[in-house]
């Protein structure tokens, strides 16, 4: 059972019918995330993501703080939930967030509870295949077990220790196996980032390297409005995602 009435939360995903640009804030600083936030947003992206460095330095009120700052941009809370699904997913959706991220390495049960608790306060459920030892089979059961979205990941550790590692390796594998948007996560240069929705993944990540400084973990050098104008300027110019991917059911392409 749930934790307390369930709240279901304004909608602000919608359909998904052309790319979009989602803002990783892989920030230790609240101030500091706030502020990138509020550049993101001016210079066009879509999404706005608490990252997981922030979420373990600020907590829930990193959530609570860009909910309040920017209404209605969609939040993705980044947990990296492995246990304690339904109230984890439960406290991202109190927090303000609209999304919440769910491990493809977790427990059957946690996923499902995860799914659980996004449909009982109206939030969408990203399924992450980081780590996994098939990362095609792995999105296929998130699917399966209901989640909204497949982030396919290649983590910050693995492709640092195995050069050359790219979610683009299987991406158009990944894509073609399941009938939910995905989402390309690990290391993109620009361009690589850019030709996502080109492989049928709508939901293009910037953050780390492009515009957020991963060993660092603060926000890149330069003049950073500028750098994702541009960015979000040629991701959105195509104005469709390949048709090789469609948009059907819960917004999701096909």
């Amino acid at each position: 059972m749930g934790h307390g009435s369930p709240r279901i939360t304004t909608d602000r995903i919608g359909r998904i019918t052309h790319p979009i640009v989602q803002l990783s804030l892989d920030l230790t600083s609240l101030d500091e995330a706030l502020e990138t936030a509020a550049i993101g947003v001016e210079a066009g992206v879509d999404w706005l993501e608490a990252g997981t460095p922030l979420l373990l330095a600020e907590g829930l009120r990193a959530v609570e703080a860009l909910r309040a700052r920017f209404p209605d941009q969609p939040i993705v809370g980044d947990l990296k939930t492995m246990d304690g699904g339904y109230l984890e997913a439960e406290m991202m959706a109190k927090a303000g967030a609209d999304l919440a991220v769910v491990m493809g390495r977790a427990h059957e049960a946690t996923i499902r509870r995860v799914v659980d608790a996004g449909r009982d306060f109206g939030i969408k459920v990203m399924g992450d295949n980081l780590a996994a030892d098939d990362r095609v089979a792995c999105a296929r059961w998130l699917e399966f077990l209901g989640v909204d979205f497949i982030v396919h990941h290649i983590g910050y550790d693995e492709r640092n220790m195995i050069q050359g590692l790219s979610p683009l390796d299987e991406l158009d594998t990944v894509v073609a196996a399941v009938s939910i948007p995905v989402q390309a996560v690990g290391g993109l240069s620009i361009e690589q980032a850019i030709q996502c929705p080109a492989h049928g993944a709508p939901l293009v990540v910037i953050g780390a390297p492009l515009v957020i400084d991963g060993a660092a973990f603060r926000a890149a050098d330069g003049d950073l409005l500028a750098r994702l104008k541009k960015i979000c300027e040629r991701i959105k110019v195509s104005g469709t995602v390949s048709s090789r991917r469609r948009i059907d059911r819960r917004g999701n392409s096909t």
